[in-house]
């Protein structure tokens, strides 16, 4: 072991200041390692902006945009891959974007278009868009005088402002130059078209700017204008994806005009599953959520597949959280709680991981979670709650403000199944902290007053200034507690008023409910009625409906509230509007069960839900099978057979119904490894408690297997390390740059079944032993279900 640290010493006081230089994501230029300093192990030859991003072959993909971007290039291969990122491009498919440009960088390093390509897939961190559009810039006499048009414009957006030294720029000035260099681009695209009036990629990326510009406080001028230019491009290209852009167009201003692109907008590029997920921004605006699910679960379907197939985790993929937690909201809104719910939970069981996916971030965790509650809570799933919060998908967490949410959601599923001592014993426990919190607030104000008085001493006093200022230091150290004590008075406000609800006392619960702003407000109607003030019940329900049309949960709530009211003819309409949209409601729920003695009153059958028809106006769908799976669901693990470096052989087969970590590192000579290896081997018995194997794979030859052993000192190294110095395995696994023909760092959980279950690739060796074994016992703990992956459909094919 002290040889090893040793070994680690010398790279902290020899390479540290490359690491660290390298580690910085936000600084291309600092990355760029200069002619005589050492690249670290697994890092680009070509600087920082190529660390990032995807280091394994592109391919030419089935379902790509039908568009042609010509490129000065040496092969039409090239030209190929050109145009298949221009069209991920469109898609906003940056993480393919990126590989298709970098694989025609591959095959033709002197495409300057590639690199050009590289940056607009990272228009949104700047840092690495601005060192590949600096590439392209050095390769631009390579190309085409249009070409050139398009790397000078960006060239020029990219570029940093002008700063003295030691400036410090405030947040209006740097909006106002980030308003300057929109508008210049939007002047550089038309003076590229004044040039190329036929160049109809140069149109839609127009289109696109002026689209844009809008978030950064340019207004359109004329959107009318902005559809006439795009549609000047569908004119002589019916399916080209720049529907994707009409959409977003419209989407806040008339989204009826883009109905049209709606329909087409899949079809434009079906292998890209953001251009699927777009026409449900069209759809869900004008209320027809049924026709939005659709939408959204062939975006899902569409990811899976490109996941499962690519071996890429879930999260990595962009907008596919955002997705898929629209996706339950619109499930909700057409009344299908149990889709909803297993959507949900489907979201939560997927990896984490602390740069994609945590609690804390806007991942599938964090959305899987708000979703879940939302489906628990307006269904009234009471029960379903309580078994959940004993499982992974209700667990206590660190997260204060998620804590509480979890908390509250369990004492009012207690209320209301009869546990009332267990949800009073939340509910008292929510009052003392709220006291806690109330006193330690007082004694800041007292400690802030007091130092004021302090420090104003020994001045000359002027009490109305002294005063003030008392006054000012006790309202700042005040607000400090303010956000917590609201959370927590509207915590009790909500669970008092079910205390009264479930006694009878609809009028104290209705004082109690009319606190808290978030409370459904179909059930406070409800609740209003009961507690006899009708007319307002009425109005309050009305107002409810009118606000969330297509919503089968506040019509549920509206037809209830007019039968208790005695408006049986109202209530009637009520519910044949709520039957007009009822065609996947799921009739099981409590929401639902509490209209069937009305339904079998009116004379509907038992199930009184009507099939629905599909619009006209929808277009022509595939199957949603045949875009991919309705899960994700982990790839199988390439196999292995490797020496360590006495010559024995292991296996992944000698891991066989039980689950493993597999550390693939650089060889003894990589400095950042050895650091991974001495992070990972104190852990070692942890992961076996947990009933979890470790080994490594180098590049190592079986001779130079031994410098590891040797390095880490006279104890055994405490779990395997053998050798693939063909590195066949390496690749097998995807960690491998095809475009440089090096090696990357990969860590990767693989089960008892061969399925690799949590995968880290990357540049830099994945350091975080603890939150690789807090991640292993929670995936491996949950439930097999070997339906995931192939589940039928939720959603009717057109």
């Amino acid at each position: 072991m002290l040889r090893l640290q040793n070994l680690l010493l010398v790279f902290v006081l020899t390479l540290a200041p490359q690491a660290l230089s390298a580690e910085n994501e936000d600084s291309a230029e600092e990355a760029t390692p200069s002619e005589n300093a050492e690249v670290l192990a697994g890092h680009s030859d070509h600087g920082g902006s190529f660390n990032e991003g995807p280091r394994q072959a592109a391919y030419l993909m089935q379902g790509m945009g039908n568009v042609h971007f010509p490129a000065t290039c040496k092969t039409e291969e090239v030209q190929k891959f050109i145009d298949q990122g221009v069209g991920q491009l469109h898609g906003f498919w940056y993480f393919e974007s990126e590989r298709s440009f970098r694989q025609a960088a591959f095959l033709d390093p002197d495409c300057a278009i590639a690199y050009w390509g590289m940056a607009m897939s990272n228009r949104s961190n700047e840092s690495r868009a601005r060192g590949f559009i600096e590439e392209a810039v050095k390769r631009k006499e390579n190309a085409s005088a249009r070409e050139q048009l398009y790397i000078d414009a960006l060239a020029k957006y990219f570029k940093e402002p002008a700063r003295k030294e030691g400036e410090k720029v405030d947040r209006k000035k740097k909006a106002e130059e980030d308003k300057k260099r929109r508008q210049t681009l939007v002047k550089d695209y038309e003076d590229l078209l004044h040039k190329h009036p036929d160049d109809i990629e140069a149109k839609a990326l127009l289109g696109l700017a002026l689209y844009e510009n809008k978030s950064k406080g340019i207004p359109i001028s004329s959107y009318y204008a902005v559809d006439a230019l795009l549609n000047d491009i569908l004119d002589k290209n019916p399916l080209h994806p720049c529907h994707h852009f009409r959409i977003h167009l419209w989407d806040y201003e008339e989204p009826v005009n883009a109905l049209n692109s709606a329909a087409l907008c899949g079809e434009s590029e079906p292998a890209v599953a953001h251009m699927w997920h777009m026409p449900g921004h069209i759809y869900s605006r004008l209320k027809r959520y049924h026709d939005a699910v659709w939408q959204q679960e062939a975006s899902a379907r569409t990811d899976h597949a490109y996941m499962m197939r690519d071996r890429v985790i879930p999260d990595q993929i962009h907008n596919f959280a955002h997705n898929n937690e629209w996706l339950i909201r619109n499930l909700i809104h057409i009344g299908r709680s149990n889709d909803a719910l297993d959507l949900a939970k489907n979201m939560i069981d997927l990896p984490r991981h602390p740069k994609y996916n945590t609690l804390s971030k806007q991942g599938s965790t964090k959305y899987g979670r708000m979703r879940l509650t939302d489906t628990l809570s307006t269904f009234q799933l009471w029960e379903e709650t309580l078994k959940l919060s004993e499982t992974i998908y209700l667990e206590p967490t660190e997260s204060e403000t998620e804590q509480q949410k979890r908390d509250t959601l369990v004492a009012v599923a207690k209320f209301h199944t009869n546990d009332t001592l267990g949800a009073c014993e939340l509910l008292t426990r929510f009052k003392q902290e709220l006291t806690e919190l109330e006193a330690e607030r007082d004694k800041a104000v007292e400690e802030a007053i007091a130092k004021v008085k302090d420090e104003g001493k020994d001045k000359e006093k002027d009490e109305k200034k002294e005063e003030k200022a008392q006054k000012a230091a006790g309202e700042a150290a005040k607000r400090k507690f303010s956000s917590k004590i609201r959370t927590l008075t509207t915590i009790i406000s909500e669970l008092e008023g079910h205390l009264h609800l479930i006694h009878g006392a609809h009028a104290d619960a209705l004082a109690s409910f009319s606190k808290v702003s978030t409370f459904d407000k179909g059930w406070l109607a409800f609740i209003q009625q009961q507690a006899g003030e009708t007319d307002k019940a009425i109005s309050a329900i009305n107002k409810h409906v009118s606000s969330h049309k297509g919503e089968v949960v506040p019509l549920a709530w509206k037809v209830a509230v007019l039968w208790d009211a005695d408006k049986k003819e109202d209530a009637k309409k009520a519910f044949e509007e709520l039957r007009a949209i009822s065609s996947t409601i799921d009739l099981n729920t409590p929401v639902f069960q509490q209209l069937q003695p009305i339904a079998e009153e009116l004379g509907f059958e038992a199930d009184w839900r009507l099939p629905r028809e599909i619009p006209e106006d929808f277009g022509d769908r595939p199957n949603l099978a045949e875009l991919g799976p309705f899960r994700w669901s982990p790839s199988a693990a390439p196999e292995f057979a490797l020496n360590d470096h006495l010559a024995k052989t292991h296996s992944l087969a000698d891991y066989s119904g039980k689950p493993v970590v597999v550390i693939f590192y650089l060889g003894y000579g990589c400095l950042h490894c050895a650091q991974q290896l001495q992070a990972f081997a104190p852990e070692t018995e942890k992961f076996k408690d947990a009933g979890i194997s470790l080994i490594a794979i180098s590049t190592d030859n079986q001779e130079d297997l031994k410098n590891s052993h040797e390095n880490y000192g006279k104890e055994t190294f405490p779990f395997p390390l053998i050798s693939n110095s063909e590195l066949d395995i390496f690749k097998a696994y995807r960690c491998y740059d095809d475009f440089e023909q090096k090696t990357l760092h990969g860590t990767f959980l693989i089960d008892a079944k061969g399925e690799i279950r949590w995968q880290d690739i990357s540049y830099e060796p994945f350091m975080d032993a603890d939150f690789l074994l807090k991640e292993s016992k929670r995936l491996l703990a949950q439930p097999s279900d070997d339906s995931k992956a192939t589940r039928q459909s939720v959603t009717a094919t057109p």
